[in-house]
């Protein structure tokens, strides 16, 4: 089997893929500084330094969730902003047409009876 993505499988599997990994980064870099942010504490047990980094860590991870939520939220306020404004657009752009159509069927019918 190759590395590359299905035919079939469309393009939300490639985004949950990527989703995974980008989460999965972003835990390896808050346990790495969990474990920057404990290393100068010298004087703690390993069991005070795995409770404080385990603290740390889903405490980053929680405010990341927190971050991602706030992010898509506004995706999908942007894009129903943005799908409002396309189909008043649309809109217009018919109405312009159709007056240019029928200003021109006017002149041509005005231009006909002289």
């Amino acid at each position: 089997m190759s590395g590359l993505p299905q035919q079939g499988a469309g393009p939300g599997l490639g985004n949950e893929v990527e989703g995974y990994l980008l989460w999965q980064a972003r835990i390896a870099e808050a346990e790495r500084r969990a474990h920057e942010f404990t290393a100068p504490v010298e004087w703690l047990t390993t069991a005070q330094r795995e409770d404080i980094e385990r603290r740390y860590v889903a405490d980053s991870l929680c405010r990341a969730r927190a971050d991602l939520e706030r992010v898509a939220g506004r995706c999908v306020s942007l894009r129903g902003e943005y799908e409002q404004r396309y189909r008043e657009l649309r809109r217009r752009c018919l109405a312009t047409v159709l007056a240019v159509c029928a200003g021109a069927v006017a002149v041509a019918a005005l231009s006909l009876l002289r």
